[in-house]
């Protein structure tokens, strides 16, 4: 009998399953995916705001675009759609806004190079050690905090700006204008270089634009220093040490470690152009909208969607053409 209980006592001590594996941890997020969950939160404002606020917008300005607006008796608004009218309006039949456009274009074609080439030498300057680097800095900084906000729209009115914004001449009192220097000034300087109309007009152009470029050359000038600052002095060390030039440094160390940043100040200045509110562009269609007589809400967003669609275009380009020649150090 007790046999036959300690072996029933035994099969039902071996019948009751034992788990002696450790419980697993769960695996604590990486440096990587915190740092992403962290970013997320600090864009979470914009991204609600994007979706709440600035969607609907952007739907209704399209659908105003292809439509056109009936005031109801009662209040409120009926669109009746009208497809491409509102397009064909603006391109075929307002012959300004072709000619802004297309002056718009060449005039970028002129401040993009220009802006980019001068905050990067000045760049390269203000990194170089000397006394009162700081303060120099601040000093070409400031055009880009008194072209924001107030201070603005109080030199919007003040002449002097309007000149120097416009890139217009000087009133010599005779009827014509005159800028910093002209083409004869540039041409006897050039002499017997055999130098191209072209290029005469274009050094011309910059020269009486100089404050434009200056005024919208402070941002990218900080970005280009924090670019030349994140370089290592090791390698103008090693550079030194086998024998290279001032020149030789800059076109084969110092250019390629800072052509991320002549990308992403190409790509800051378009932007920059093609929405800052002295753009000519930008004005035209504002024009449009408050003082137009036929269809002025629905040909402005037409304007203004064409204008959305060509700025993505110069990006795209911009872009591809500059990609080809940036270089991305590895840190393996």
């Amino acid at each position: 009998m007790n046999n036959t209980a300690n072996a029933k006592q035994s099969r039902n001590v071996q019948s009751v399953p034992v788990n002696t594996a450790p419980a697993r941890k769960k695996k604590p997020a990486s440096l990587d995916a915190k740092k992403a969950r962290a970013g997320w939160f600090f864009v979470l404002p914009f991204v609600i705001g994007f979706v709440i606020l600035y969607i609907p917008m952007l739907y209704k300005s399209v659908m105003f675009s292809f439509s056109q607006i009936k005031v109801l008796e009662n209040g409120g608004y009926e669109l009746i759609s009208i497809g491409f009218d509102n397009y064909t309006e603006a391109l075929f039949s307002d012959a300004n806004f072709v000619r802004t456009l297309t002056e718009s274009l060449k005039q970028l074609v002129l401040d993009v190079p220009a802006i980019v080439i001068f905050s990067l030498f000045m760049a390269i300057m203000l990194n170089q050690k000397m006394i009162g680097r700081a303060v120099f800095r601040a000093i070409f900084f400031i055009p880009v905090i008194l072209t924001t906000g107030l201070i603005d729209q109080i030199d919007q009115g003040n002449m002097a700006m309007d000149y120097m914004n416009n890139g217009g001449g000087i009133d010599t009192g005779a009827g014509s204008e005159e800028g910093l220097i002209n083409s004869m000034d540039v041409t006897s300087l050039l002499g017997n270089m055999a130098v191209g109309s072209e290029l005469v007009e274009y050094v011309v152009n910059l020269v009486n634009d100089i404050f434009n470029i200056v005024n919208r050359s402070g941002v990218q000038m900080l970005i280009f220093l924090s670019g030349l600052q994140s370089i290592s002095p090791a390698i103008y060390e090693s550079c030194k040490m086998d024998g290279a030039s001032g020149w030789e440094t800059f076109w084969k160390v110092t250019f390629p470690m800072i052509s991320p940043m002549i990308l992403v100040n190409a790509i800051y200045t378009v932007i920059d152009s093609f929405t800052s509110e002295s753009n000519a562009v930008m004005k035209y269609i504002n024009t449009v909208y408050n003082t137009g007589t036929v269809r002025p809400r629905e040909i402005s967003s037409a304007m203004s969607w064409m204008y959305f669609l060509l700025v993505l275009v110069m990006l795209g380009l911009v872009a591809l053409i500059l990609s080809a020649f940036v270089f991305y150090q590895r840190k393996d």
